[in-house]
């Protein structure tokens, strides 16, 4: 079973909002996260606001999804550069997230057995230079989602 698997680009402030963010870049986000406090019930709500760009794309591989991100931000990279350097001030910043499930039978998708191989990655120097410019950290999280009943 292939991974389930996305990434994206988030920018994060406990002070700056989405909507700021999205005034002083002029690019509108994916998706937001609105600031709350850190109570976890009855849900959790973020301690960041975050303005992100996301790929969910189902069948690409991580470089491939990060390719389609940066071909949406690399024209702003001077922008973005800019309010990661004033966000980073106040304990905000910028991240290129991965994330990645394996053995997630719960999210089979029907075809899947057409999906190409989707393990293996890697950064190319457009990106490396694009988190280096922005300031942006990388944070890459799997996880194994095969319950202990399926060990051993």
């Amino acid at each position: 079973m292939p991974p389930d698997q996305y990434a994206y680009f988030a920018l994060f402030s406990r002070h700056t909002s989405a909507d700021d963010m999205t005034s002083q870049l002029g690019i509108s986000p994916d998706e937001v996260t609105v600031r709350g406090s850190r109570f976890t019930e009855p849900v959790t709500v973020p301690v960041d606001h975050s303005w992100m760009v996301v790929c969910r794309e189902p069948g690409l591989r991580v470089d491939e999804q990060i390719t389609r991100i940066l071909d949406r931000l690399q024209a702003h990279t001077d922008r973005i550069a800019d309010l990661t350097r004033h966000l980073a001030g106040t304990g905000g910043g910028a991240v290129l997230q991965v994330v990645r499930r394996f053995n997630d039978t719960d999210r089979a998708r029907p075809g899947t057995a057409d999906v190409p191989n989707l393990l293996g990655w890697h950064l190319d120097r457009r990106v490396l230079d694009f988190l280096g410019a922005t300031g942006a950290e990388l944070d890459v999280d799997e996880y194994d989602m095969a319950g202990d009943n399926d060990a051993g």
